[in-house]
């Protein structure tokens, strides 16, 4: 069977077409991302693929709870209904947000420190990524106490690990050799 994300990948790419010639991105953001915290929940995950269920009501159902209030939405949702696709909304969110991304050149980056940053240490933190990656940035940060010091810094595949944790395991490492 092919992977999720191939399989996503042309329901994704058409609903970002769709957005970005209506200018529409940050209703289609809300609605697929919502759609998939639907589709998600255990109690709606048990009905996806349940011969009881039309395929016509489980996407009414989501595009009820997603707040679908356009006609488009709304068959989109269907149309992932009826090809039995609804469990690829993650997915399908997730390749969306990155098309998003790419087009209006932001970058959006993970920051997972061992405290909590104040407002000196996000702006310089922005400066800094958004001239090593040539991209307005879009932070999102995370508290990891296990991290000792420092911070692990993700965006798409770069990865900057100046945690304190990081460099002792480096150096008991190479202790060891």
């Amino acid at each position: 069977m092919a992977e999720k994300v191939t399989i996503a990948r042309p329901y994704a790419k058409a609903a970002f077409d769709y957005a970005r010639e209506r200018k529409t991105f940050a209703a289609w953001s809300q609605l697929l991302t919502t759609a998939a915290a639907v589709v998600a929940d255990e109690r709606v995950a048990k009905l996806l693929n349940s011969p009881r269920v039309a395929p016509a009501d489980m996407a009414g159902m989501v595009a009820d709870i997603a707040g679908a209030a356009d006609e488009q939405g709304r068959n989109f949702l269907g149309t992932l209904a009826a090809n039995r696709r609804l469990g690829l909304l993650p997915e399908i969110a997730a390749m969306f947000e990155t098309l998003r991304a790419e087009a209006e050149n932001v970058a959006d980056v993970q920051v997972t420190s061992a405290v909590p940053l104040d407002d000196a240490q996000r702006n310089r933190l922005i400066a800094a990524l958004k001239k090593r990656l040539n991209r307005d940035v879009r932070l999102q940060v995370d508290i990891d106490s296990s991290l000792l010091g420092g911070a692990i810094v993700r965006s798409g595949d770069l990865v900057i690990d100046g945690s304190l944790r990081s460099r002792l395991q480096r150096l008991a490492d190479a202790m060891a050799r």
